[in-house]
């Protein structure tokens, strides 16, 4: 969403929750106290109160038709339930939020028009956020900067296995391209990636780059060696 637009949403936001009343009267003023205790997000406005820099980005998981498989990818995903009157086409789209700097969301939308499909999964994703460890914690590197992840994870959805490498400053995201959109948001600036199964189906390899950044939080390492691998959780040192 614009700047514009979020600004014109807070304005007229009245929160419906108890969380979202405590972040419009100052009670809760950074996105770090939210998640840290696990409190379920309700309202999209909570995010865009609290994350202003927040990035807004389309995955592209659908494909257009064209000749021998030749088609583009696309935004939005198309199914259709044949009925008496005929088809009815219904659109599916998946949407990303970031700060890039270690808060991540990703939300899906079911509609049978474009732009709600398009509306529900921007929604979806300020809802689903979480935030992730960075650090550096490729053998090559050791710059002591949080460019990287801290250690090898994997993420899985159906088929579809992910690995996630550190990798040394200024190699890149050497990932899938839908992957690479959400590591960008996400604050990692390189890292290598191994795939297996049938990653053709890109919202199973989608699902399970997040399953694999989301499993960053299950380890616990002792202090002496976070600081060696200088992790950083979410935006906090």
């Amino acid at each position: 969403m614009r700047e514009r637009e979020i600004e014109k949403t807070e304005e007229e936001w009245i929160p419906k929750t108890r969380l979202g009343r405590m972040v419009k009267s100052g009670e809760v003023t950074s996105i770090e106290q939210i998640l840290d205790k696990n409190l379920v997000i309700r309202e999209p406005q909570i995010t865009e109160t609290l994350i202003p820099n927040l990035t807004v980005d389309l995955l592209l998981v659908g494909q257009a038709k064209g000749k021998f498989g030749g088609g583009q990818r696309r935004a939005f995903r198309v199914t259709q339930k044949k009925t008496r009157d005929g088809n009815r086409p219904k659109f599916l789209s998946m949407a990303i939020v970031g700060n890039q700097d270690g808060i991540i969301g990703v939300g899906t939308g079911h509609a049978r028009e474009t732009v709600p499909a398009r509306n529900k999964s921007i929604i979806n994703s300020k809802m689903n956020i979480f935030k992730i460890k960075r650090g550096c914690g490729s053998w090559e590197c050791g710059c002591g900067e949080p460019h990287t992840i801290p250690f090898t994870v994997s993420g899985k959805c159906s088929s579809v296995t992910i690995t996630l490498y550190p990798a040394p400053k200024g190699i890149g995201l050497c990932v899938n391209d839908e992957c690479k959109k959400i590591l960008k948001l996400a604050g990692i600036k390189d890292v290598w990636s191994t795939t297996s199964g049938q990653t053709c189906s890109r919202m199973n390899l989608i699902r399970a780059c997040m399953n694999a950044l989301r499993s960053l939080n299950k380890f616990h390492l002792n202090p002496k060696y976070a600081t060696n691998v200088s992790i950083v959780d979410g935006g906090n040192k």
